[in-house]
């Protein structure tokens, strides 16, 4: 029985070893190790080697490869053909001045047994610990940020599957080894790789190609990402545009105003009107529709992404169903060209003003307030016993003028991590303080306006009015994606994500979950049509009242 038993072991042994591997097995693997290279091999990071080529190389060879025996051979010759690693004595310590954040860091891959044997599995261990530090050729650092560099380009067109490969490469690992919040994202990183290896094989044009890369982007599931396609401006969301503008409320359009066109036709909208369908598609169906494109920290910011969206079309007109005067209606609106559409100058807004005629409430328009302004700004609503700023908006880099104003204290507001350049994929945290001892500071109320446009400088603006002892944050939850973005580009494409983490200065997070306001209000389709504020009147029944 037990001879049995040993040749079962045996023979399972010699199976698994020599198991056949799929396509996308072994580009899973490729994808990996060449980024690990790329970035912790001392002569592949400092630029030895054409990394790129080096790729579409390996490439070619993993259509030789069969099954595991084979891929490793291919993996251990080409680690060998490097040249030798040295040790790194330095690599070993760890500094114990940094308190680290090792959510993101994984490289548990390199012990996976189905793909890698012990000798390779030992091969890259060694490489980890006795990697490059210091410059690389692939990344820089300006601050405590990094940028990225001497990445070649290959155009925004569809070429070849190498290239598009290459493309998804670079981006996956990218994400892997300098995104400070790859483990929030709704699926894990290593299973978007697996899955979208086969989408980019698929690839045989340049709308599939910018589709593709779009969908790769989304997937990292943060509102400072994007990806600038005009392929896919025009081929998914159209060149044409209803000439009306509207807010977006309760998974509805409310009309807010008609736009003139240059040929002066009318058009069957009014203001008042409430849009609930276009085209035979509700408005939540086409925030999930054009949401697999476009990448946000969760639903309220998905939506404050796309709804500029809803009404262009590349059709001469489009189907509405509207709510008016308590009738459901369904009309036909003509689109125009953009440059068809003549827009109104805006209304010159108030950097500051009074809400009431004893002056006792003041109110700043934190979006055009500027660092020049602040002082004026002081002074004109000091003696207020309520100040509302409304970060409905983003902000001009107002936050640490503004904190020595308003705060009576230094304070920490945020603690912030970054990331560890000698051991990527590692980062490090520090908490932030802001604000001085002033015995000056402002005495009332601090009250603050947010809702799905208050994203990153204007979350951590919050964050900072939050440390005054008399603040109330109001409205909805903000977009929650905090931290300075890292751009650069891919396929030749504008992009960027965000670059380093943000969190409260007891470690909770705000990326993808936002600032929690402490009095939860939203527009409402029927405020919208009475043109209320109603985040604004919400604010000053607070002050008048105290809840």
């Amino acid at each position: 029985m037990r001879k049995i038993s040993l040749f079962i072991l045996l023979f399972s042994s010699l199976y698994f070893s020599a198991q056949a591997l799929s396509e996308t097995q072994k580009l899973e693997s490729l994808c990996k190790v060449w980024g690990f290279l790329k970035y912790y091999h001392p002569h592949v990071s400092k630029g030895d080697f054409d990394w790129d080529k080096q790729l579409f190389e390996k490439m070619d060879g993993l259509n030789t490869i069969r099954d595991k025996d084979e891929l490793n051979e291919f993996y251990s010759e080409w680690i060998n053909s490097l040249g030798k690693v040295d040790e790194c004595k330095k690599c070993s310590k760890e500094d114990k001045e940094k308190v680290y954040f090792l959510r993101n860091f994984d490289l548990n891959w390199i012990r996976n047994q189905k793909i890698f044997n012990e000798k390779v599995t030992q091969q890259l261990l060694f490489i980890q610990n006795n990697r490059n530090s210091g410059s690389s050729h692939y990344f820089g650092k300006g601050g405590k940020k990094v940028y990225f560099k001497n990445e070649n380009s290959y155009g925004s067109k569809f070429t070849s599957k190498k290239i598009s490969l290459l493309e998804l490469f670079r981006y996956w690992n990218l994400v892997e080894y300098f995104f400070p919040y790859k483990y929030q994202t709704d699926q894990n990183w290593n299973d978007v790789l697996a899955e979208m290896i086969p989408k980019f094989l698929h690839i045989n044009n340049n709308e599939s190609y910018h589709l593709a890369l779009a969908e790769l982007v989304a997937k990292i599931d943060d509102s400072h990402a994007f990806l600038y396609s005009p392929i896919i401006a025009s081929s998914q969301y159209g060149k044409r545009k209803v000439p009306v503008e509207y807010i977006y409320a309760e998974g509805k359009l409310v009309v807010t105003n008609i736009i003139k066109n240059k040929s002066d036709e009318e058009i069957p909208l009014k203001a008042g009107d409430v849009i609930y369908d276009v085209n035979g598609r509700t408005i939540p169906q086409m925030v999930n529709s054009f949401g697999k494109y476009v990448p946000a920290s969760n639903s309220w910011g998905k939506a404050a992404k796309v709804k500029h969206l809803f009404l262009f079309s590349n059709n001469d007109s489009v189907t509405l169903r509207i709510e008016r005067g308590g009738q459901n209606l369904a009309v036909t609106a003509k689109t125009y060209l953009i440059k068809d559409i003549i827009r109104e100058k805006p209304p010159v807004q108030q950097k500051w003003k009074f809400l009431d005629a004893d002056k006792k409430t003041g109110y700043v328009n934190m979006g055009i307030i500027e660092k020049s302004d602040l002082d004026d700004m002081f002074r004109d609503l000091k003696s207020t016993t309520s100040i509302i700023f409304d970060l409905r908006n983003y902000p001009k880099q107002t936050i640490f003028p503004l904190s020595r104003m308003i705060l009576p204290e230094k304070s920490i507001y945020y603690q912030f991590n970054f990331p560890e350049t000698d051991y990527l994929s590692k980062f490090y945290s520090a908490k932030n303080s802001i604000g001085r001892k002033n015995p000056d500071y402002y005495k009332g109320n601090v009250v603050v306006l947010v809702d799905e446009n208050t994203q990153s400088q204007a979350e951590t603006t919050t964050m900072m009015l939050k440390q005054h002892p008399k603040a109330k944050v109001i409205g909805s939850n903000t977009s929650g994606a905090n931290g300075d973005v890292i751009r650069f580009k891919i396929a030749d494409l504008d992009t960027c994500f965000t670059g380093l983490g943000a969190y409260y200065p007891d470690g909770r997070e705000t990326q993808r979950i936002g600032i929690l306001p402490d009095i939860i209000i939203k527009p409402t389709v029927i405020g919208i049509k009475e043109g209320k504020d109603e985040v604004l009147e919400r604010a000053l029944k607070y002050i008048k009242t105290g809840f």
